[in-house]
């Protein structure tokens, strides 16, 4: 069986590799080409080096969104990751109903970010009217709003995996720990999070690469107001792209800094918290 496999491998790997190829390698590596081009289509693109690089760092729209997303990246990660292991705790009990909150708590994952950023920025709007303001009057507004929101959507789907890793601890474990007389809180650091470390790789992975990535949400809720202060790395690439002409050049650098940005953050998350699952 093994030697069929062996021998038929490239066949059933060259259409999904040529698939690949068209839909991801090609297009990429154009667009590290582009990078280094000024250029309004693909066709009539002209070398100029590493100067849309450099009109980047010149740039205080791109560093603003820089530093924007990541205070965003560091308080949705904490916040998203803890509120979920907290409910993944809480429905892991024997209680009735555990399963319809798991659902209810879930649904929002569903929802569509654009959808998701009009529901809540009316939702928003119709508390602040109240003290005559609106979210994009000040931009902590539009801070705050996109991390509720973002807590909204993702929690749910943070819990159902952390979930999965609290069942799977091993109940030998749980029951050495009592007969031992560790207290709750002690069996939660020294042998449910060390067990479930594989859940936490995971949900900080995606929530590490969901919070750089963001986008529709940005779009939805704020679209960058007031005056660029809340829009985040992926709408300022938009709209340096698509909204200054000339720029379509330093656009696709942006990208390409942004991709080696989101890269190296998410395979250092994952380097270091394998690191942990391995000791343990």
């Amino acid at each position: 069986m093994q030697k069929t496999l062996k021998r038929y491998f490239s066949i059933f790997v060259l259409p999904t590799l040529i698939a690949f190829s068209f839909a991801f390698i090609i297009p990429f590596v154009m667009g590290v080409y582009l990078s280094f081009c000024e250029f309004k289509t693909i066709t009539n693109a002209t070398f100029v080096g590493f100067e849309n690089y450099i009109k980047i760092f010149a740039d205080k729209d791109f560093i603003n969104a820089f530093l924007f997303t990541i205070r965003f990246a560091v308080v949705s990660i904490a916040t998203i990751n803890l509120f979920a292991f907290a409910l993944a705790l809480a429905l892991t009990r024997r209680i009735k109903g555990t399963n319809l909150f798991r659902t209810v708590f879930f649904m929002p994952n569903l929802i569509g970010g654009i959808i998701l950023g009009y529901i809540w920025q009316q939702m928003i709007n119709a508390i602040l009217l109240r003290y005559e303001t609106t979210l994009v009057a000040n931009a902590n507004y539009g801070f705050w709003g996109l991390i509720i929101l973002m807590n909204w959507q993702l929690i749910g789907y943070m819990m159902i995996i952390y979930i999965a890793g609290l069942q799977n601890v091993p109940t030998e474990l749980m029951e050495a720990a009592q007969i031992d007389g560790a207290t709750g809180w002690q069996t939660l650091l020294k042998v449910k999070i060390p067990m479930v470390m594989p859940s936490i790789t995971i949900c900080l992975f995606l929530t590490v690469s969901n919070s750089f990535k963001l986008f529709d949400q940005n779009l939805a809720l704020t679209a960058g107001a007031p005056s660029k202060k809340t829009a985040m790395l992926a709408l300022d690439i938009y709209n340096t792209f698509y909204g200054r002409s000339g720029y379509e050049g330093v656009g696709q650098a942006k990208a390409v800094l942004f991709f080696i940005v989101v890269a190296v953050i998410a395979l250092s998350q994952l380097v270091l918290t394998r690191r942990r699952e391995v000791e343990q």
